[in-house]
């Protein structure tokens, strides 16, 4: 007889190839895969038998089908249009720590620098320095600012368009609890002006007079600093100050710790995204500066998105490959990215030095270090370092030489070059690669080598330094090779350590405490093009007055301290004399050259300004016929700004 057997248990055991999960991209065509399912049957046999019996088997058996699998795709929720994002690298190396306008310790780039051209994309300054032609312009301010009859107070108007980000009005007591704030919780900002500014006082909604501190006889004290006031540093919102204090405590410590990711802003941008890889912007479509007052128009990016680049050479490849649209870092031999390649990029100017020489990346010596405190050997590593190579090699040419523009206290532009007498300290200045003339400063001094193996000593000690600056930042990185390399030539044992910039400024801009070991020589920048210059230069690179702040990044870094400079700096903003004038800044220039508390190693640009123009064009380039002429300070810095009403696709 037949029997019915039911094969139950079938087992499935999918199979399926990995998949990749894309965060933006098209969507996947569904993929064939190999399934083994269990399956049913039953099976029908006849059995002969004595007596007839039904038994029911249980097998198990595999088939092998085909089905198809759809993969699942992960979406990024901050993924950027192309044609509405602007893409910067080179001003953000780490990642942003926090937004508080009050702090200097943000390491948010593109969001917070309050400088002679404030970055003023988020916050705003009631003035835009423009380095091309010397003039401020009013942004949050309506129309110019008045001194009195005595230079004693400054009178200037809030545009009464301008609003935060709330909706709320900007006004004249906002201007006023800005500077209060920074008084009562000695920020960087109050530090750095309280010796020069009284008060800040709001007449009425709109109108602001600045009280300028005054000396014995009745003047103010520093005229020049008071108007850089006014285009240098934020206005913040009173509502969210007086939030912040008393989320704080009052404490002035939390006060300045606090990340502030509830801040008010008046600018055109807000944060989007950040994390260690990116840092995003979104535009603000309410932003008031499109009221006819300002701008008239909002900027043309929706997105600015900062990418963080672990070095110069990766950020060079992106800008190469139209992944960055400006770029504010050293790209080794630019030129080469549209000679050689043909790549739709250039910078503002289109020969050497392709940027505008305001600002000198200066090797700063720590005073305290044993052996540096003897000028024999900190003017010996200076005169022997090997300037051309480094202006040639670390910089491409994209700086003038010390032959072309003679070392002083002075950027290379013609303004500033005319402040100081050349002749009377030609025979101080020094072009470099001169190893003669340091070793025999060097043994005049009594510093030689008593032991025989090769390195210096001072009263028996071997004279040994490390040379620092950030890791990644590649050009730097090679000028300090070339300082090391100078040291050995001379018997002075430098060797060379790069930490990440994070760890780097942390320890390089704390005043209050001496420099650790590591730090004997270290990079650090000097002042560009700005409304106080070269006088606010000359000041950070010598003033005593920046030792034992806890956040300096002013300059001084190096803690050098020396009266008669002192003296000089606090005497130029309250001369008028043209040629007293010249006097003081040739003495310091002397003073400079003969101390060598620190030296210059190139000439650099304001920034470094180079863009590629696939997506986006119209950028700043000399003699583009703006007017006034937007400066090549990456579309974020002072007047540059208007670079952002400017841009257009060139693609729309």
């Amino acid at each position: 007889m037949f029997r019915n057997k039911k094969l139950g248990l079938f087992v499935v055991l999918v199979m399926i190839a990995p998949l990749v999960l894309a965060a933006c991209g098209p969507t996947p065509e569904p993929q064939t895969v190999v399934q083994t399912v269990e399956v049913e049957k039953t099976i029908v046999e006849t059995v002969v038998e004595t007596v007839e019996v039904e038994k029911e088997v249980t097998v198990v058996e595999t088939v092998e089908v085909e089905v198809e699998v759809t993969p699942v795709v992960e979406e990024d929720p901050y993924a950027l249009p192309r044609n509405e994002t602007l893409y910067f690298n080179g001003q953000q190396w780490s990642a942003v720590v926090g937004w508080n306008p009050y702090s200097n310790s943000n390491n948010n780039a593109m969001a917070i620098a309050q400088q002679d051209n404030a970055r003023v994309i988020m916050f705003e300054t009631p003035y835009l320095y423009n380095m091309l032609d010397g003039n401020v312009y009013p942004l949050l301010a309506d129309g110019d600012y008045q001194w009195n009859d005595d230079r004693t107070e400054i009178t200037f108007k809030i545009k009464e368009a301008a609003h935060w980000n709330d909706g709320t009005p900007v006004t004249a007591e906002d201007v006023a609890y800005t500077w209060a704030t920074h008084v009562k919780y000695n920020t960087p900002t109050g530090a750095a002006n309280v010796d020069y500014v009284e008060d800040i006082q709001a007449v009425d909604d709109y109108t602001v007079v600045i009280k300028a501190k005054l000396n014995d006889e009745g003047q103010a004290i520093n005229p020049l600093l008071v108007e850089a006031y006014l285009s240098t540093n934020y206005v913040n919102q009173k509502a969210w100050t007086q939030t912040l204090e008393e989320r704080v405590g009052g404490d002035p410590t939390e006060l300045l710790a606090d990340p502030a990711e509830d801040v008010a802003f008046s600018g055109p941008y807000y944060k989007y995204f950040a994390d260690d890889s990116k840092v995003v912007y979104v535009r603000d479509d309410n932003y008031w500066g499109q009221d006819a007052s300002m701008w008239g128009k909002l900027p043309a990016p929706k997105y600015l998105a900062h990418t963080i680049f672990k070095d110069n050479a990766a950020g060079s490849v992106a800008l190469a490959k139209g992944e960055v649209d400006v770029s504010q870092q050293f790209n080794s031999n630019i030129q080469l990215l549209w000679e050689s390649y043909g790549l739709p990029i250039s910078t503002y100017l289109p020969e050497p030095p392709y940027g505008i020489g305001a600002s000198l990346p200066t090797a700063f010596y720590n005073m305290d270090a044993y052996g540096l405190d003897q000028v024999a050997v900190r003017k010996a590593i200076a005169i022997a370092v090997d300037y051309p190579t480094i202006i040639a090699n670390a910089m491409t040419n994209q700086s003038a030489t010390f032959d072309q523009v003679p070392r002083s206290l002075m950027n290379p532009t013609p303004g500033e070059q005319a402040l100081y007498d050349h002749e009377a300290v030609a025979d101080l200045q020094w072009a470099g690669n001169d190893i003669e003339g340091a070793n025999a400063l060097l043994d005049e001094a009594g510093i030689v080598d008593t032991d025989g193996d090769g390195w210096r000593e001072y009263n028996g000690q071997k004279l040994s330094y490390v040379a620092t600056c950030p890791n990644g930042w590649s050009d730097w990185q090679a000028a300090i090779e070339v300082v090391a390399a100078a040291g050995k030539e001379i018997g002075i044992d430098i060797t060379t350590n790069y930490p990440e910039w994070g760890v780097y400024q942390t320890v390089v801009t704390k005043s209050d405490a001496p420099l650790p070991e590591g730090y004997e020589i270290f990079m650090m920048w000097s002042d560009g093009a700005g409304p106080t210059q070269p006088w606010g230069r000359i000041r950070k690179l010598l003033s005593s007055e920046f030792i034992g702040m806890a956040s300096n990044w002013n300059g001084n870094w190096g803690q050098y301290s020396n009266p008669e400079a002192d003296a000089l700096i606090q005497a130029i903003p309250g001369e008028t004399d043209p040629d007293a004038l010249k006097e003081i800044y040739t003495e310091l220039v002397r003073i400079y050259l003969t101390e060598v508390p620190s030296f210059t190693l190139m000439y650099r640009p304001q920034s470094f300004h180079a863009v590629n123009e696939t997506v986006w064009t119209n950028f700043p380039h000399e003699d583009d016929g703006t007017d006034p002429p937007v400066p090549p300070l990456d579309c974020t810095d002072g007047w540059s700004i208007a670079c952002l009403y400017n841009v257009t696709l060139v693609n729309p």
